[in-house]
């Protein structure tokens, strides 16, 4: 049997996984989903434990890829606010389900660590 050589051929989600849900984007795109668009220190108070650089390296790379769109206003002071892109707001139902799927199944993965841990 030949193997691909390239992962992202053998598992077509894995880009999508790559992008989606790396640490702090989904909290993000979550964030910007439900509250709509904000600026950096809401997002900031949103989410109490990332630290300024890594929120700002998330939404550079969240823009980057489409998901964010970043509005910056020339005013005294300068504002730049956050919002979901409708690529970004398209993962909605993505969300959805791997929200209902946490619901219905994270006790019993819960369960399986508990019996796996006392062995």
């Amino acid at each position: 049997m030949k193997q691909t050589a390239d992962p992202e051929l053998a598992c077509p989600v894995a880009p999508v996984v790559d992008i989606v849900f790396s640490r702090w984007t989904t909290p993000i795109l979550w964030s910007l989903n439900t509250h709509g668009r904000q600026r950096f220190v809401e997002l900031e108070r949103r989410l109490t434990s990332i630290t300024p650089k890594v929120l700002t390296q998330r939404l550079r790379r969240l823009e980057r890829d489409g998901l964010v769109a970043r509005t910056y206003y020339a005013e005294v002071p300068p504002r730049v606010e956050y919002e979901i892109t409708e690529l970004g707001a398209s993962l909605g139902p993505l969300f959805a389900h791997l929200s209902t799927w946490a619901d219905a199944h994270l006790p019993e993965v819960d369960r399986a660590r508990e019996a796996y841990d006392g062995r």
